[in-house]
């Protein structure tokens, strides 16, 4: 791939651009917003120069509901030797294609699983999709040529490529991404009236449960919107073990004996089942879940710390797999929670504590 052509200068699009513009793509940019592609171009994504002819690659970065459109219009006007658009949802964007007669033969559609709470060029980054999966999607009438631009696409961007059926495609997404958004949102929203008193105890749980809720709306709106029905399956699913769940919670406040063991054994029962869900989600790489050890280092919310215990980490000799950060409410203060291999904790500890820093056990 020698040239490409992003449409719609976005997070994902920008970042895809980045990423083939450091490996030396001539990259053209177009936005309806024309000042967003100007912006994309000056964060080193390419050109917002017209390309004299045909790219190798058009990239439809645009939301769910526009992708057909925006698709047709390209190779209408014949812009690209082939095409690929970039929504999270795959299976209604190829079916408005089939209605509207184009041949499908130049097109694929894929699906970058990465992303972040904020949105718009100025939160794009070259490494956004680097170890990520990025879904292809392509059918028995997908040209090999596409597909092999595609591939080179997702090598470009560091990205691991998975192939899937479309329709397979919106049910996982469903079930990954779509339905804990709109969770995540019903507990936030939890939030919005509570007492302040009650708001300030909220500790690194509930942002973990509630930190995608941060993300625009209006895009979820578009991304919803695009699949709604596999969305609400699911939902359908979690209702009913809320449902359960709620029964179980009140079985606790009976007098009845019978009927708190009821209780007990009904909130276990998600609890546990809850467990064994949580034990599947890929770990580091998408590889299998690992156990980790965790070295808990109290730190002062001064700059450099991190950076000292990442560094004084590296002297020990110990690689640091994953890393959390507990804020004191109230406090210039903080916990670092720094997960290691179990056989390293030991090491790290007592590596750590001979250079001053407070472990907290």
């Amino acid at each position: 791939m020698r040239t490409a052509l992003v449409i719609g200068t976005g997070l994902i699009g920008t970042s895809a651009a980045l990423a083939l513009a450091s490996r030396g793509v001539v990259v053209h940019l177009t936005d309806h917003d024309p000042e967003q592609a100007r912006t994309a171009a000056a964060l080193g994504a390419g050109t917002d120069e017209v390309p004299e002819g045909p790219v190798d690659l058009a990239i439809i970065a645009a939301p769910p509901a526009h992708v057909a459109g925006a698709l047709a219009d390209a190779m209408r006007r014949g812009v690209a030797r082939g095409y690929l658009d970039v929504a999270s949802v795959k299976g209604g964007p190829r079916r408005e294609l089939e209605a509207l007669g184009l041949d499908l033969a130049s097109y694929i559609g894929s699906h970058p699983m990465s992303g972040r709470e904020k949105s718009g060029p100025l939160a794009a980054t070259g490494d956004l999709f680097e170890g990520r999966p990025w879904v292809l999607t392509p059918t028995r009438d997908t040209d090999t040529e596409v597909l092999n631009l595609a591939l080179e696409l997702v090598s470009h961007c560091r990205a691991v490529p998975v192939v899937m059926d479309a329709d397979a495609h919106d049910r996982a997404v469903a079930l990954v991404s779509h339905m804990p958004h709109l969770v995540s949102s019903m507990v936030a929203a939890r939030l919005e009236n509570a007492e302040e008193s009650a708001v300030r105890l909220c500790g690194q749980g509930i942002r973990d449960v509630t930190r995608i809720a941060a993300s625009d709306p209006g895009m979820w709106i578009d991304i919803l919107s695009a699949n709604p029905g596999p969305v609400a399956d699911l939902l359908t699913d979690v209702a009913a073990d809320l449902e359960e769940t709620v029964q179980a919670l009140r079985s606790l406040q009976s007098s009845d004996e019978a009927k708190r063991r009821e209780g007990v054994t009904g909130v276990e029962d998600v609890l546990r089942r809850g467990n064994a869900g949580q034990v599947r989600v890929p770990g580091k790489h998408g590889s299998a879940p690992r156990v980790y050890e965790v070295v808990a280092v109290l730190i002062d919310d001064q700059p450099g710390q991190l950076a000292r215990i990442f560094a004084d980490a590296g002297r020990a000799g110990v690689n640091i797999e994953d890393v959390r950060i507990e804020h004191a409410t109230g406090q210039q203060a903080g916990l670092v929670q720094l997960m290691v291999e179990p056989k390293a904790a030991p090491v790290l500890s007592a590596s750590l504590r001979e250079r001053g820093w407070a472990i907290r056990q």
